[in-house]
């Protein structure tokens, strides 16, 4: 598939790219490349092909999710700058 200087200068800019002509003819031919070579893909037939939801057929063991290794309410505030009632005292931030 063919593709025009002025799509590849519109993908340079969205890129941030800054392609002198030689480069944006070399970007032309190489982008035309990978679109033939997406082409090619589309031909073939995958009607009885089964999508695929992970590359093996390993099954990810999920761990239980529980609470461990938790501090009591005083016991977080301890090491605080400021704190008051076993609470956090933090700057005020909205006016």
């Amino acid at each position: 598939m063919a593709i025009d200087i002025k799509t590849v200068q519109k993908l340079a800019d969205l890129a941030r790219l800054d392609l002198n002509s030689e480069q944006e003819e070399k970007m032309r031919d190489q982008l035309g490349d990978i679109l033939n070579w997406v082409e090619q893909l589309d031909q073939i037939d995958t009607s009885e092909v089964a999508p695929l939801a992970s590359v093996n057929e390993e099954v990810s063991e999920l761990r239980v999710d529980r609470a461990s290794n938790y501090f009591e309410q005083g016991e977080a505030v301890v090491n605080a700058p400021e704190s008051g009632d076993n609470y956090f005292i933090v700057p005020k931030v909205l006016g």
